[in-house]
């Protein structure tokens, strides 16, 4: 993703260098994918979004709980979004799992913020509370309002 996608998108558009500047997101499988971009190149990636991330037995997803447990904190800020009505079928329970790796997130004291809503499998949820996130996850830049978790519903 790096050496191919970023490096075409940095020679239409300026991109920081500073890792603090890189941000990535995904949604169901991309929000997995994208919290593995961040866990695996940490030196890049700074912050991760995963609405609805697929922490379940798909491709030994639901391993990561365990992984961030055993593994020296990486230098990342993760925002989780799932809802209570996601899917729960043979390769998991998405709200569990997601619990899950909060629960790791937090016993590693990473610095993360885990929304529950009542949604079902679909964008909606995360879509709607997006700015505030965006916000939460930038705090760190002047002139951005930091939320808590009391105002991402």
């Amino acid at each position: 993703m790096i050496d191919e996608i970023i490096a075409e998108v940095k020679q239409k558009y300026n991109i920081s260098k500073d890792r603090e500047g890189h941000a990535i997101c995904g949604i169901s499988s991309g929000g997995i994918a994208a919290f593995t971009a961040a866990w695996e190149r940490p030196d890049y990636f700074s912050k991760v979004i995963s609405h609805i991330g697929s922490f379940t037995n798909i491709r030994g997803g639901h391993v990561y709980p365990n992984i961030i447990r055993k593994t020296e904190r990486k230098p990342i800020r993760v925002f989780l979004q799932d809802g209570k009505n996601d899917l729960n079928n043979l390769h998991g329970n998405w709200p569990l799992a997601n619990m899950q790796m909060a629960s790791a997130l937090e016993f590693m004291k990473y610095d993360f913020m885990f929304v529950m809503g009542k949604g079902k499998h679909s964008m909606k949820h995360g879509a709607a509370i997006l700015p505030q996130t965006l916000r939460w996850l930038w705090r760190d830049y002047p002139g951005v309002k930091e939320y808590t978790k009391e105002e991402i519903k």
